[in-house]
C-alpha cells in the first residue's frame, strides 16, 4: 500500500475519534428507552380506548393471535419485551442487508462520500424519532437508520486506509475505546434527557433532539475536517505487477489451523446468545427490579465502564484465542446468575461478567480470523465472519425475547446457558491458536502501550 504521511494519519485518527464518539453517544441514548418507550405507545394507541387500526395495535392483535395457540395463560407485561425483540432484531437485519452495500460504494466513490451519505440517512432517522408522536413514526425512525447506518464499517475501513501492518492494531484499538466510553456515558445521559419533558406528545423528544443535535454536529465537522482516504487507482503497470505477486503468493499454501466454517458458527452461536441476553437486560431488570430509564442507564453505563477498563488493561495483552475462552466462560457465569438473580447485587455481578465478554470475544475471534487468511483474502474472511455475527444479532433479541415472553425469565435464560454451554464445547474443544498468534500479539500489546 501507499506510504501515509504521519501528519495526515494523526489528523484522521482525531477526526475519526471525534466523529465515531459523537456518534456512537448518540445511538446509545435509547437503549436504556425502549421498555417506557414502548409503553408509552402501547397505552396511547392500543389500549382499551384507543383507535383499532393503528399499526401499534395490529401488531399487538397479531401478538393476541399468537398467545391464544398456547394452552398457558401469558401476561400481557411480556408483550413490551417480544415487541422490544423484535425491533432490536429487525435493525440488525437491515444493518445486514445495507453493509455489504454501503461498503460496495465506499470502494467506487470514496469513503467520505459514502459516509456523508450514511449521515444524511442518520439524520433523517433521529429526525423522524424527534416528531415521533406514534408509534408508526417511530417504526420508520428505526427502519431508516438501520439502512442508512454505516459509520463503524466506513470508519474501520478509513482505519485500514491509513495504517500499515505494524500500525493496524493500535488504530483499531482506538475505535474500539470508542465503544467502551460511548456505552460508559451515552444510555445515562440518554435516561436523564428523558426525564425532560418538553413536548406532552413524545416524552422522549429531548432526548431525541439532543441525539439530532450530536449528529448534526458530526456531519459539519466530517465535511469541513476529513479528507477522502481511499487510495488512488493503481497504474495498469502497478495492477499487473501486484497480479503477478498475487499469483506467487497463491502458489504457496496458506497454514490453517480453524476453519473459515467453525470460526462463523462460534460467531454466529455465540451473538446468537449474547445478543439475545444483551437486549433483554432492560426488560428483564423493568420487570424483576421495577428499574426506571435512569436506572437502566447507569446498569448500562457500568458495563460499558468495567468494558472500558478491560480493553484498556487486559484484553490487548491476551493471545487471542485466551481472550475468546475468557469471554465465553464469563458470558456463561451472566446466564447462570441472570437465571435465578433475585437481588440488585447479583445483577451487578452478571453485569460485570457481561462487561468481561463485551471486551474479548468479538476482537479475539476477529484476531483469529485474521491469522487463518492472507493478506490478499483477509478482507472477504472477516466480512464473512462479520455477516454471520450480524446474523446471529438480528436472529437473537427476538428470538430470546420470545422464550422469555411465553415462558418467563427462568426458562430463557437458563435455555441460553445451555446454548452457551454448546458454544463453549466449540470454543474450548475445537478452536486453537495459531502458529506464532501468541508471541505477535504480546509484542503488538508493547507497543501500543
Amino acid at each position: 500500500m501507499a506510504v501515509v504521511d504521519p501528519a495526515l494519519r494523526k489528523r484522521v485518527l482525531k477526526v475519526i475519534f471525534i466523529s465515531l464518539l459523537l456518534d456512537l453517544i448518540s445511538f446509545t441514548f435509547i437503549l436504556p428507552l425502549f421498555p417506557k418507550l414502548l409503553e408509552f405507545y402501547r397505552n396511547s394507541e392500543a389500549s382499551d380506548s384507543s383507535d383499532k387500526t393503528t399499526v401499534l395495535a395490529r401488531i399487538l392483535s397479531g401478538l393476541n393471535a399468537y398467545k391464544s395457540a398456547f394452552s398457558r395463560p401469558i401476561d400481557s407485561r411480556y408483550d413490551i419485551v417480544l415487541l422490544g425483540g423484535a425491533l432490536g432484531s429487525l435493525f440488525s437485519l437491515l444493518q445486514a442487508v445495507a453493509s455489504p452495500v454501503i461498503g460496495h460504494l465506499s470502494d467506487k466513490h470514496g469513503r467520505r462520500t459514502a459516509l456523508l451519505a450514511s449521515m444524511a440517512g442518520n439524520i433523517l432517522s433521529v429526525l423522524l424519532w424527534v416528531v415521533a408522536v406514534d408509534f408508526r413514526t417511530f417504526l420508520a425512525s428505526r427502519i431508516v437508520g438501520g439502512l442508512s447506518e454505516g459509520n463503524v464499517q466506513l470508519a474501520t475501513a478509513i482505519a485500514a486506509d491509513i495504517s500499515d501492518k505494524e500500525s493496524r492494531g493500535s488504530t483499531m484499538a482506538l475505535i474500539g475505546a470508542c465503544f467502551s466510553i460511548a456505552f460508559t456515558f451515552g444510555p445515562a445521559l440518554g435516561a436523564y434527557l428523558s426525564t425532560i419533558a418538553t413536548v406532552a406528545a413524545n416524552p422522549f423528544a429531548t432526548a431525541a433532539a439532543v441525539s439530532l443535535s450530536l449528529i448534526v454536529t458530526e456531519t459539519v465537522y466530517l465535511y469541513f475536517a476529513l479528507p477522502e482516504t481511499l487510495p488512488d487507482p493503481q497504474p495498469e503497470e502497478e495492477k499487473e505487477k501486484e497480479e503477478e505477486e498475487a499469483k506467487t503468493t497463491a502458489a504457496v499454501p496458506i497454514r490453517r489451523t480453524n476453519s473459515e466454517g467453525l470460526l462463523s458458527m462460534v460467531h454466529f452461536a455465540f451473538l446468537l446468545f449474547f445478543s439475545g441476553m444483551e437486549f433483554s437486560l432492560p426488560f428483564m431488570t423493568y420487570d424483576l427490579f421495577q428499574y426506571t430509564a435512569a436506572n437502566n442507564g447507569r446498569l448500562l453505563g457500568y458495563i460499558g465502564l468495567v468494558a472500558s477498563i478491560l480493553q484498556g488493561g487486559v484484553t490487548r495483552r491476551l493471545p487471542p484465542l485466551l481472550s475468546v475462552r475468557l469471554g465465553v466462560a464469563a458470558c456463561l457465569v451472566a446466564f447462570l446468575i441472570l437465571s435465578r438473580a433475585s437481588t440488585v447485587g447479583s445483577l451487578y455481578i452478571a453485569a460485570t461478567c457481561l462487561a468481561t465478554t463485551s471486551a474479548t470475544v468479538v476482537s479475539g475471534l476477529n484476531t483469529l480470523a485474521s491469522f487463518e487468511a492472507a493478506a490478499g483474502e483477509r478482507g472477504g474472511k472477516l466480512g464473512v465472519l462479520r455477516s454471520w455475527g450480524q446474523l446471529g444479532r438480528g436472529l437473537g433479541p427476538v428470538l430470546f425475547t420470545s422464550v422469555y415472553w411465553w415462558a418467563g425469565r427462568e426458562l430463557a435464560y437458563t435455555m441460553g446457558s445451555v446454548g452457551l454451554w454448546g458454544v463453549a464445547l466449540l470454543v474450548f474443544g475445537l478452536l486453537k491458536s495459531p502458529p506464532d498468534s501468541v508471541k505477535p500479539k504480546e509484542v503488538e500489546g508493547k507497543k501500543e502501550l
